[in-house]
């Protein structure tokens, strides 16, 4: 099949002269595919150490590295084949006795992980997941959502009416000065802190919970 030359940025040379096809860089398909990714430290440190050693790597080759500007290439500095990749994944997988997953799982493992360790914060992820819109982003993982939700009622009723474990940890927080106008009183709300703490409390809230 002919590729149209829509959107080719650069053709890259065959490999052997018996070779068909050609790999080929395309710009992006969509706007939203065009992004600014913050990257954590630690894989930020080990792209400046694979740099140097692709530096390195084009200073010794000389005129027989090719340089095309990748970040991921080669030993002559030719793009990087998918069935590279997958092999060194395949290896990666067998020797460490992990889940055998295909590389674009990655993408999902990381927005699941963001959505979990920021609370759900969906507009936080979509920025790096690329999707067009937030929907999106809570249709396809709305199942995440859900688990976290499904962990918060069971430990309310842990605390509430199974009367295990103490007073909830809550997170730090920066005192804020209640308004002189407001209508919830700083006394009212201490006294309410302090029922809903008295398990004959929570035991009365069980028995209104049944007569609904």
């Amino acid at each position: 099949m002919t590729l149209e030359n829509k959107n080719v940025i650069t053709r890259f040379p065959s490999l052997s002269s018996r070779c068909t096809t050609v790999q080929v860089l395309k710009s992006p398909k969509t706007d939203s595919s065009i992004r600014t990714i913050f990257l954590p430290k630690t894989v930020a440190e080990m792209l400046v150490e694979f740099k140097a050693e692709q530096d390195m790597t084009k200073e010794a080759l000389g005129a027989e590295y090719t340089d095309y500007n990748l970040v991921v290439a080669g030993p002559l500095g030719m793009p990087t084949e998918q069935s590279t990749i997958n092999g060194a994944l395949k290896k990666l997988i067998e020797k460490n006795d992990l889940p055998k997953v295909v590389f674009h799982s990655f993408r999902h493992s990381s927005i699941t992980y963001k959505l979990k360790l920021n609370g759900g914060d969906i507009k936080a992820v979509q920025g790096d997941s690329g999707h067009a819109q937030a929907s999106m982003v809570t249709e396809q993982y709305a199942h995440i959502l859900d688990d976290d939700r499904r962990l918060n009622a069971q430990r309310f009723d842990d605390f509430f009416y199974q009367h295990q474990g103490a007073e909830p940890e809550m997170p730090p927080q920066t005192a804020q000065p209640i308004p002189e106008n407001s209508a919830v009183d700083a006394d009212a709300a201490a006294a309410l802190t302090k029922l809903l703490a008295n398990p004959s409390m929570a035991e009365l809230i069980k028995n209104l919970a049944k007569n609904l």
